[in-house]
């Protein structure tokens, strides 16, 4: 198979990868820690975790491991004020929209495959205004298994009748990458995203990468040439 064939379907991760949710978590984050009187991080620290979602947020901001006492309340008290600044200052990456306009001019369906759960996945979608135009939206509890497994981009590939071999998943992790692979997708690295220092880009084994949304454009343009 040709890595690099014209994809019928994109599936994007969410967080870091489509849309910039870093600022609104960090706020989140912070305001939880000063309600359980510690200090405050800056946002340089908590961008880079963003992606790994509430417990690790957790676990950065105090220092604590999930099967400790108080960890799941701090984690419960995070996401319920998260919920409810969901779209304060979050965004899509520059140059994404210009990437979804393609799409959409090109008739190539889109969608978003993520870890976020569907109670806080689906009301983001909604106040972003995404939620009328994307092909699918499969959530960490669609499904039995969240990524690193495939199945959740298996399942957003049958939403949309797309061949997972026809198919590009672009995320900002390596567990976005083990799970396109896994599913038989064309994978796409997204270093503008919330990389962790643990989880290093040339670890990810992506087909390519790239530093900002509009490559995608110009990767699209190498799979129609070739």
């Amino acid at each position: 198979m040709n890595r690099f064939a014209p994809p019928h379907a994109v599936l994007f991760d969410l967080d870091g990868t489509l849309a910039d949710t870093a600022p609104d978590l960090a706020q989140a984050l912070n305001e939880t820690l000063v309600h359980y009187g510690m200090p405050t991080l800056p946002f340089e620290t908590i961008r880079p975790v963003v992606s790994h979602g509430g417990i690790a947020l957790v676990r950065l901001g105090f220092g604590m491991q999930p099967d400790e006492d108080g960890f799941e309340e701090r984690r419960r008290f995070l996401l319920d004020v998260y919920a409810g600044n969901l779209c304060q200052h979050t965004a899509l990456f520059p140059g994404m929209q210009a990437v979804l306009d393609h799409l959409a001019d090109a008739g190539i369906d889109w969608g978003v495959v993520t870890n976020k759960p569907a109670w806080l996945t689906d009301p983001l979608m909604h106040a972003m205004g995404l939620d009328r135009v994307a092909g699918c939206i499969v959530s960490g509890d669609t499904c039995a298994h969240r990524k690193p497994h495939p199945q959740p981009i298996l399942h957003a590939c049958a939403l949309i009748e797309c061949d997972p071999h026809r198919t590009w998943y672009v995320g900002d992790a390596g567990r976005d990458m083990q799970a396109g692979r896994a599913a038989g997708c064309t994978t796409v690295g997204a270093r503008y995203g919330y990389l962790h220092p643990e989880d290093p880009p040339e670890h990810w084994l992506a087909d390519a990468m790239i530093d900002r949304p509009q490559q995608l454009l110009d990767l699209f343009e190498t799979a129609l040439a070739g």
